[in-house]
This record gives C-alpha cells, structure tokens and sequence, in this order.
C-alpha cells in the first residue's frame, strides 16, 4: 500500500520516528535454505565509480545500495524505515535531527559517528567534488546550500552538523514535505572521510574500501565479474542470509539471457525483447513484473540550434507514434508516456496534456504545422543528430524515431552510439543535440523528475530555463498543504508538456527473471532489489 509523502513526514514531525520496525531477509518459517548461499545477479556493465557521491548508474547504485547505507531507508513500498539513524525528530519542519544506533561500525571496525554524515553532505555539496548529484543539497533546501555550491561560502557553512558522536543534524531553509524520502537517497550515503583522504580516487577498489553496508567488495575483474562478501560488521548482519554476490557486467541482453538459461545467473533484469513472449509463455513463473516510477526520454540541448525553438522540440514530440514503440518493438508492459514524471507518483495522481488524447493523424498535422512555422520544408529539411548508447533495443528505438521523423516530418535525422560511460561524459560536455537518456525516480515524489529540469540543476544537461517552473517547483516543494504541493507540481508538469525540454516515449516497468531457488525478491517502485533482503532455497 503506497503511503503519501506528507504522511510520513508528518510523523516524523510530531517526534514519531519508527524505532523497531528495520528491512531484512525474512525467510518464512519451514523452508530449508540451501548449504551455500551464493547468489549471482547481472548488472549491465562495470560501474564507472562506487563512491556514493559520484555515481549515476543503475549498475552502480545496485553495488552500491549493497554496500552502503543511510541514515534512513526506503522498503519497496516506498515506505521510510531507519537505518544507521534509529531514531528522528524535527522542528518546524526545517531542522530534522538523526540519533544514530549505539555501535554501528565501518566495515573495518571503526566507529560510525555523526561527523562521517557531515562530511559526506560537505563533501556533495562541495563545488571540487563536481558530483552529479550536487543539485540535491539544494533541492532539499540545506540551509547555505547554493552558497556552498558556488563557492561563495566553504562547505564548513553547509546547514549540517554533528551535535555529538551520535547525532546528526540538518536544517533546511524552509519545510520539505519529501526531506526523509531524500534522504535515503544513495548520494547522501555516509563515507570514510580518513579511507577518501588516504586513498583518494582508488578508495572505492576492493583492496582499499570501507563500507556500511551488508556485503563488503572484495575482488573487482573489470569486464568480468564484481564480488561482495557479507559485512560482519554491518549493525543488522544476523538477518542477512546471503553470505556472497557475484555482480556479472554483460551489457548485451541475450548474452545475458543464454547465461540465465544456462544457470550461471540467478537474477536479471536485462532481458532481450525478441526472447521476451517466449519467455512468458515458457516460464511465465520466473518473470517479476513491477510498474517503476521511470521514464524513457531524449533530452535536446537548448544551447543548439533547431532545439532552441520550442516548435521543433514539439514538432518531434508530436511526429512519434509512441504506442508503437511500446508495442510493436517492446512488447513487454511499457506504457507510452506523454509527459516527463510518471502520473501516480508521492500518492498523488496527475492529469497529463490533452495531446496524450489526441489521435495520430491530429499529432501529426500539428506537428507538420508546428515545423513549417520555425522555417522547415522540403527545399529546407529538419536535419539533426541523435545520440544513443550502444544497445540493440536502444538502436530499435532509434531507428524508429528517426524513420517515423523522416515519413511524417521529412527530417533526416543521424545517428551515433556511444558506450554508456561515454555517452555520460558527453551528455554532460554538452556535445549533443538529441540524446537519449532515462531517469527513474531516486525517491517517491514529484521533486526527483522536476528537479531535472530547474535552472541551474547539476543534472540538467540540455540546459532548459523556465523562471515561472522553477518558481512552481520551488513553491510546492515548501508547501504542507498536499492539495496545494499537487496543483503546484501539476502546473509545473504542464509547462514542460507545453515547452518539450525533452521527449518522453514511454513509462518503465521492471521485468526480472528469478531462478525458482531464490527468495525475498522485492522491487521498489524505483526499480532497486536489495540483496540483505535474499536468500536460497535449498534446490
């Protein structure tokens, strides 16, 4: 059962801060586990770095939320829970305080204190840091936050501090209604502040890390394999059943698909599309079907001509027959989506632009309008490159667009492909015109999709900038009204449905495969499964 954002905030604003109910393996009573619990997960490809700070990958945040934890977590229901913090309270709303448990260590035996919080926040708002994930100090509203992160002020002035040992306080410059949703987010994730400074950009190599989470890293063979022992040293390590993770990085489908058939792989959630009614039809049993808080997109970059001109961008919008991708060439759940957040999301429900109700022929005429009106025609064609990461589904999709952009609009759109970690690199640099890109919700609100696209927000590559957004978002985010947080965000989703900073295709779901053997399986509407939460069956 979803639970609404302000309703966990507002127990948390009367001191009510859960103190017994925690996340684990629960193994239901009469089964017999198997002698070796070993479990062995595909992950996409190698993750370009493991420090909490610095990454942005699905393949990252998987080891990631393995090995680290935060000072509260979220359940699959999306549901607040605590973590290293055993307890919270607030005041006003704006200054929240986390009493940490008595004991918790690093994995190397050392205390976790407070000051390891305060220099993990510090150290993501820190301009030389250059984290990707920056902008999130200042979506919650730590006090000094943009301050901080220009480098008007040192990261010493970040509204964070350390009371004592076991205490860690944030103050906001005004109420966040999602503030403990944020918070479990990976990027605020405590670390090592003396194992950072000592072993600088190696410090998250097996040989070197410390962690705070339930496995330890402990061998890295790049295009290989990543594995993980159990941490005895995690505060909640007598509920952990498995004892090793093997990570395998394949980033092509049906490689890994042959690997899971094979039994080398116990879960995946890389499955290729052509395999997939097959796979449903013969195993119906092993696929775990979960609709995600996701969108699949193309970001333009507003820096470059034609996709400065909002007609173009809708123009494009307009020409793809969405249906079709999701459909046709997917086939496995996907909804197609006309705007850039999911429409139940915080447990609220939003209404989307009244082109979703429009027929394809009515898209289409718009479209052919909207284009011969920002100086495109036959003699003058629409021309522009569109950028994907190396994939097959990704190159379908592509190849897709851009033929259904060169019937309905006479386009003549290019294509290149880059390796994902490449294709990061560029999107940030700028050198794009149309990339394509997904986001999938850090935490259950509106803020993690809106956020995107604020001015100035370290995420926004395509660099849109709306004052009257901005505005809107910025307003809901302060407010504790629910009804007036909701008619804020709708506002603000309407105005990028209107403007068309980028192009949403479809809405995710999360398919899984998952060997019969393998228990506690549980996926959050953000798409991640936890591996503490596991364990085998004997088979």
């Amino acid at each position: 059962m979803q639970r609404t954002i302000l309703s966990l905030t507002m127990m948390a604003l009367f001191g009510f801060g859960a103190t017994s109910t925690v996340l684990a393996a629960v193994v239901p009573a009469g089964t017999v586990l198997a002698a070796q619990q070993q479990i062995t997960r595909a992950n996409g490809s190698d993750p370009a770095t493991l420090d909490p700070q610095l990454a942005e990958s699905n393949e990252a945040f998987n080891i990631i939320l393995d090995s680290f934890a935060g000072v509260v977590a979220l359940d699959s229901q999306g549901k607040v829970h605590p973590e290293l913090a055993e307890k919270w309270d607030n005041q006003d709303n704006k200054v929240w305080t986390f009493h940490l448990r008595p004991g918790i260590t690093w994995s190397n035996g050392q205390p976790i204190t407070a000051q390891d919080l305060v220099y993990s926040w510090q150290r993501l708002a820190d301009p030389k840091t250059a984290s990707p994930y920056q902008s999130y100090v200042s979506a919650i509203h730590v006090l000094n936050s943009d301050a901080v992160m220009s480098g008007k002020l040192p990261p010493s002035a970040l509204g964070v501090k350390a009371i004592d040992a076991q205490t860690f306080q944030v103050t906001l410059s005004q109420p966040v209604s999602w503030f403990l949703q944020a918070a479990a987010s990976p990027s605020f994730f405590p670390v090592n502040q003396q194992n950072v400074e000592k072993f600088g950009e190696q410090w998250t190599q097996p040989a070197n890390i410390v962690v705070s989470g339930a496995f330890k890293p402990s061998k890295w063979v790049i295009n290989e394999r990543f594995i993980s022992l159990r941490n005895p040293h995690y505060w909640n390590n007598k509920t952990t059943v498995i004892n090793q993770i093997t990570y395998l990085p394949i980033a092509e489908p049906s490689a890994t698909l042959n690997r899971y058939q094979s039994g080398e792989i116990d879960i995946t959630d890389t499955i290729p599309t052509v395999n997939f009614a097959q796979i449903k039809k013969t195993i119906p049993e092993q696929i775990k079907q979960t609709p995600l808080l996701g969108v699949y997109e193309y970001w333009f970059n507003m820096n470059k001509a034609p996709f400065n001109d909002p007609r173009v961008r809708m123009a494009l919008n307009l020409a793809v027959d969405k249906s079709i991708i999701t459909d046709k060439i997917l086939g496995m759940g996907q909804k197609p989506a006309w705007t850039l957040m999911p429409l139940q999301i915080g447990g609220e429900t939003y209404q989307p632009t009244e082109i979703a109700q429009w027929t394809p022929a009515q898209r289409i005429a718009e479209a052919k309008k909207l284009l011969a009106e920002a100086g495109f025609s036959a003699d003058k064609p629409l021309k522009a490159e569109l950028l994907y990461n190396t994939s097959q589904d990704h190159l379908k999709i592509a190849i897709a667009l851009s033929s259904m952009w060169k019937k309905n609009l006479g386009a003549q759109i290019t294509m290149r492909n880059e390796e994902w970690k490449t294709l990061i690199q560029t999107q940030h640099s700028g050198d794009f015109q149309l990339v394509r890109q997904s986001w999938l919700a850090d935490y259950d609100a509106p803020p993690t999709f809106l956020n995107n696209f604020m001015t100035g927000n370290t995420q926004n590559d395509g660099k849109y900038s709306n004052a009257a957004y901005d505005k809107l978002v910025n307003a809901a985010a302060a407010e504790t009204d629910p009804a007036k947080a909701r008619a804020d965000y709708q506002q603000a989703l309407d105005i990028l449905s209107k403007e068309v900073p980028s192009i949403p295709l479809y809405y995710y779901v999360q398919n899984i495969l998952v060997k019969p053997w393998v228990g506690g399986v549980s996926v959050s509407r953000l798409g991640f499964y936890k591996t503490q939460d596991m364990y085998i069956r004997k088979h």
